[in-house]
C-alpha cells in the first residue's frame, strides 16, 4: 500500500497535463458584436482545462489523506507532489493567464500578431509557484499554517476564470477579463502572495483546541454563502475571505 499516495500524486500530474492540452487546443476566435464591439472568444475546449484542474486538486487532496492513513509519508512523496503542484496549480494556470492574454489584445487592431514580450509576465505565476514549493519543502515550520498562499488556492483560482467567462452574464466581467493591465497586475498579485512569508490559515482542523478552528469555521460558512448567491464568482470571493480571514487571524495562525 506503500505506493497508493504516490500513484494518487502521479494522477494530480496527469491530470494537470490534460488541462495544458486543452488549453493549448482553444481554437480562440474574434466575435464581432452588432454595435460593432471586437473581443476574443473561447471555445468549449478552454473552460474543460478548469476541471481537469479541479480533479488534480481532488486528487492532491487525496494523495495525503491516503499518506497520513497509511502512515506512508516520505520524503519521495513530498517531493513527488510538489512537482505534480508545479504543473497542475503553476504551469496550467500560467498557460490559462496566457490565453487570456492573447484574448485581451486580439480585441485590438492587430492584436493576433502581439509579441512575445506582451504575453511572458503570464509565465511570471509558474515560477513563483516553483519558488514557494521549493521554499515548502525546505520548511519545517509549515505543518499546522502556511507561509505564503499555498499553490494549489492560487491554482484553482486563476482556473475559475475560464468558467466565469464563459457563464458572465455581465459587461464588467468582460471588461476585467480582456482587459491586459488588470490581467498583469493580477499576476504580480498573485505570484507575490505565493512567495510572501505573511503567515495563512491551513484548513487542516486539529480539534476543539486548535486556536484555527473559528477561523476555518468562518471560511467555510462565508464560503458556503457565496456560492449560493455569486455561483462560480464565489471562486474569487472566496479566495478574498481566505486571504482577509488569514490576515485578521494572523496571530492565531503564526
Amino acid at each position: 500500500m506503500k505506493n497508493v499516495p504516490n500513484l494518487f500524486t502521479l494522477l494530480n500530474l496527469f491530470f494537470g497535463c490534460i488541462a495544458i492540452v486543452c488549453i493549448l487546443q482553444n481554437g480562440i476566435t474574434i466575435i464581432n458584436t452588432n454595435d460593432g464591439t471586437q473581443y476574443a472568444d473561447i471555445p468549449e475546449k478552454f473552460w474543460l482545462a478548469p476541471i481537469f484542474i479541479g480533479v488534480a486538486a481532488l486528487v492532491d487532496f487525496l494523495d495525503g489523506f491516503l499518506a497520513r492513513l497509511f502512515k506512508q509519508t516520505s520524503p519521495l512523496g513530498r517531493e513527488l507532489d510538489s512537482l505534480a503542484d508545479v504543473v497542475s496549480f503553476g504551469v496550467a494556470p500560467g498557460m490559462i493567464l496566457y490565453q487570456f492574454l492573447r484574448m485581451s489584445f486580439m480585441g485590438q487592431e492587430n492584436g493576433a500578431d502581439v509579441s512575445m514580450i506582451w504575453l511572458m509576465p503570464a509565465f511570471i505565476l509558474p515560477c513563483a509557484a516553483a519558488y514557494r514549493l521549493a521554499v515548502f519543502n525546505l520548511d519545517t515550520s509549515q505543518t499546522k499554517s502556511f507561509k505564503g498562499v499555498p499553490v494549489p488556492a492560487v491554482g484553482l483560482m486563476v482556473a475559475s476564470l475560464p468558467i466565469i467567462y464563459w457563464t458572465r452574464n455581465s459587461s464588467l466581467v468582460l471588461t476585467i477579463l480582456l482587459n491586459k493591465w488588470y490581467l498583469y497586475l493580477f499576476i504580480l498579485f498573485l505570484s507575490a502572495l505565493m512567495i510572501s512569508r505573511v503567515p495563512m490559515l491551513s484548513m487542516k482542523f486539529g480539534g476543539k483546541q486548535d486556536p484555527q478552528t473559528f477561523p476555518r469555521i468562518m471560511l467555510l460558512v462565508l464560503s458556503l454563502i457565496s456560492v449560493i448567491f455569486l455561483h462560480w464568482v464565489a471562486v474569487p470571493v472566496i479566495f478574498l475571505f481566505y486571504i482577509i480571514i488569514s490576515l485578521a487571524f494572523k496571530n492565531r495562525i503564526a
